[in-house]
């Protein structure tokens, strides 16, 4: 006795979902419980299993159809019409047709019907949970010059993402525009409060998860270290990475240490320093405002500054050449106006506008 398993997995470009493998393994195990030999019938882009097109009806006692719709239409018609001598189970389907009118199987335990409805088996899946790791990218900081190493962190990043499993969040802490649809601030620490990790190259990434003991890999992107990995020293959060250090070694270690309970503690404990340090920050703004006349600690050694700062950055051409058409398209305007209304009606005409 052989039993041949298929489902919608074994037709190519049939929206397979997560249910439909989920069920899959379930029914595998019932029958490998049963103690019955199997075949599972696969399609593009799943491997390792027949093709049901090609398989012969002969050499199976029973095949059984898994999970999703079953409708009456062509394609179900010719996997039934194939297997007709074989003995027809069909396991958490939901059936279009009315049973009393269509119903290809010897036995029917479906998912919903005209006669009935059950759980889904999917209630029974066991699946490893993986972890849910929110990535906070930082823009290219020009203003660290030649320093910046954004690109090399973020490449170092997707080929991490790549070697593990796990459910990426891209998360924007930017809001002026924010480029994955969060509308405010608390959005941004809500969602970042609920990954399992957090993998950035932003400040505020790093300590909003701090913040909300949410352990993170933080990546500082300039070269030397700057911001990111000063903040970190500050608070005595160990997972940080110059770019200048960062290897996929590291990384790996990281990811797993991040994802462990010993973590999040840590993660709390910087948390409750950096609480009571800024806490420290506020009393000292407090005096500030109660003694204005108390010394000042302005420094302004003009000899010592980068003047370049202060340039203009260049724009590219073609936001040069844009601009230009367009103030030459208002000259060219306001010159026939003026040519056909005259220099006092046009003069009112634009006070009006």
């Amino acid at each position: 006795m052989k039993i041949l398993l298929a489902g919608w997995f074994s037709f190519e470009k049939c929206n397979v979902t997560a249910g439909d493998l989920m069920a899959r393994d379930i029914v595998c195990e019932w029958i490998e419980k049963a103690g019955y030999r199997y075949d599972i019938a696969l399609a593009s882009p799943f491997i390792g299993g027949v093709d049901w097109r090609l398989a012969d009806p002969n050499i199976y006692s029973h095949v059984v159809f898994v999970c999703g719709p079953f409708p009456y239409v062509k394609l179900s018609n010719e996997f039934v019409e194939h297997f007709s001598s074989c003995r027809m189970i069909g396991v958490d389907l939901s059936m279009i047709e009315p049973i009393e009118n269509w119903n290809p199987f010897d036995v029917l335990l479906e998912r919903d019907s005209s006669a009935c409805t059950r759980p889904d088996i999917t209630f029974l899946s066991h699946q490893a949970k993986v972890p849910v790791v929110g990535i906070i990218l930082v823009h290219p900081q020009h203003e660290y010059k030649d320093k910046g190493r954004h690109e090399i962190a973020h490449e170092a990043i997707n080929r991490l993402i790549a070697s593990r499993e796990m459910v990426t969040v891209p998360i924007d802490t930017g809001l002026d525009p924010n480029q994955t649809n969060l509308k405010s601030a608390a959005e941004i620490e809500s969602l970042i409060s609920r990954m399992d990790f957090v993998v950035t190259t932003r400040l505020h990434g790093t300590v909003l998860a701090l913040k909300n003991g949410v352990p993170v890999i933080a990546i500082d992107p300039i070269a030397g270290g700057a911001k990111i990995v000063l903040q970190t020293e500050t608070i005595g959060w160990p997972i940080v990475f110059s770019v200048d250090n960062l290897t996929d070694e590291a990384l790996q270690q990281a990811f797993d240490y991040c994802y462990t309970e010993e973590a999040r503690e840590k993660a709390r404990e910087c948390r409750d320093r950096a609480i009571k340090l800024v806490e420290e920050v506020r009393d000292e703004f407090i005096f500030a405002l109660d003694s204005p006349n108390s010394a000042s600690a302005r420094v302004w050694r003009e000899e010592a500054l980068d003047k370049s700062q202060l340039e203009l950055p260049r724009l590219p051409i073609r936001q040069v050449a844009v601009r230009k058409a367009r103030t030459f398209k208002k000259k060219a305007t306001y010159a026939i106006v003026k040519l056909l209304l005259g220099n006092k009606k046009t003069e009112a005409l634009l006070s009006k506008l």
